[in-house]
């Protein structure tokens, strides 16, 4: 999958809302509540310049907000149809290059608990478990990742 990942568009808000939807929903009965992505306002995400798509129709799609030390990554949805075809990878890479070219040093993020896949995708990444903190109904694990600078073939390796 060779699409752009670019910054999403007004047109774009009724498909990140399914592929966000897509990608969530399958927690739902195992965490027991409606996973935060899935009621994030979308229309404002992509007004304030928060939201990356890739795709056409989109099939990848990122939120990410610059705070003053670091980049949150707020959540990565690939949809269902397009899992295990490198799309998560390729977002993953591009969430390291966008935070360096912001002049970041780190990315952070959370999950939850419950959607053990993260606990074994986010480290073979170069994130590290920072902490668990139980936020009212979600009990999340909150890494991060600092940033290396980039060499040649190392790009998104930090």
């Amino acid at each position: 999958m060779n699409g752009e990942i670019r910054l999403a568009t007004p047109d774009d808000v009724p498909r990140v809302k399914e592929v966000t939807d897509a990608a969530y929903h399958p927690y739902i009965e195992r965490i027991g509540v409606v996973p935060v992505p899935m009621e994030a306002d979308d229309a404002a995400n992509v007004a304030a310049g928060r939201v990356f798509v890739t795709g056409d129709p989109v099939v990848g799609v990122l939120v990410l907000v610059p705070e003053p030390d670091h980049l949150f990554l707020d959540s990565i949805s690939v949809h269902p149809d397009v899992k295990g075809t490198g799309l998560g990878r390729r977002l993953l890479h591009f969430v390291d290059e966008h935070a360096r070219a912001l002049g970041l040093p780190e990315v952070r993020l959370y999950t939850n608990a419950m959607m053990w896949e993260n606990q074994k995708i986010y480290p073979r990444y170069g994130y590290e478990l920072v902490e668990r903190r139980v936020d009212g109904p979600y009990d999340r694990l909150h890494y991060r990742k600092v940033l290396g600078p980039r060499t040649g073939g190392e790009a998104g390796r930090g």
